[in-house]
């Protein structure tokens, strides 16, 4: 079990050395609590001492962090970053989002230049479908993409008219923005107090 608790902690540090505070609170958490369960295993008194100053350390470290996200929080600057690498699966748009979507949201502001082809059409008319069944109060969704240059730009552009319709019926309005200039894929979402930015 040391191993793992190891393994866990040295992650957490090194995500707390790059200013990865959510992540790495998690992993401090998980760390610590496999440490105690060798600590409480542990029957050399010279190992249990040495593994309750690590745990201390590890405790004290952590509060820090979860005072500091708390305080960013309350000053309206929390900023999570959430890097997805290609092809990872399991990141619903519910389980990315659904913390954030409290009903002091009004406004979703979303980035991304490749909302073209009828996956990506379908997969954003799923994320505002979350918006608008979740306990939020969206009233406007603003969206930058860019046009598809290909023949697909008609068939964009009206499956995102379909999609502006469907959300008037909730009272919801679409914004839709179009830049050439914009070519990173990166959605960023801007949640009233909370900025959320996916990679």
């Amino acid at each position: 079990m040391e191993e793992p608790a190891v393994s866990v902690l040295k992650r957490a540090v090194e995500l707390d050395s790059a200013s990865r505070f959510q992540e790495s609170l998690i992993c401090y958490q998980e760390g610590i609590d496999l440490l105690l369960r060798v600590l409480k295993a542990t029957k050399d008194e010279k190992k249990k001492a040495h593994y309750r100053e690590k745990i201390s350390s590890y405790m004290n470290r952590a509060e820090d962090i979860k005072k500091y996200i708390e305080k960013e929080k309350e000053d309206g600057k929390y900023h999570k970053q959430i890097k997805i690498e290609e092809n990872t699966k399991g990141f619903s748009y519910e389980k990315l989002f659904q913390q954030y979507l409290s009903e002091t949201v009004s406004e979703v502001w979303i980035e991304d230049p490749y909302i073209r082809q009828v996956h990506q059409l379908y997969n954003f008319l799923r994320f505002c479908e979350m918006l608008v069944k979740g306990p939020c109060k969206v009233r406007t969704i603003h969206l930058l993409t860019s046009y598809d240059e290909g023949n697909g730009k008609t068939q964009q552009m009206s499956v995102l008219e379909e999609i502006q319709q469907s959300l008037k019926d909730y009272g919801v309005t679409l914004d839709v923005s179009y830049s050439p200039s914009i070519h990173d894929r990166e959605i960023r979402v801007v949640f009233a107090l909370d900025i959320v930015t996916l990679i």
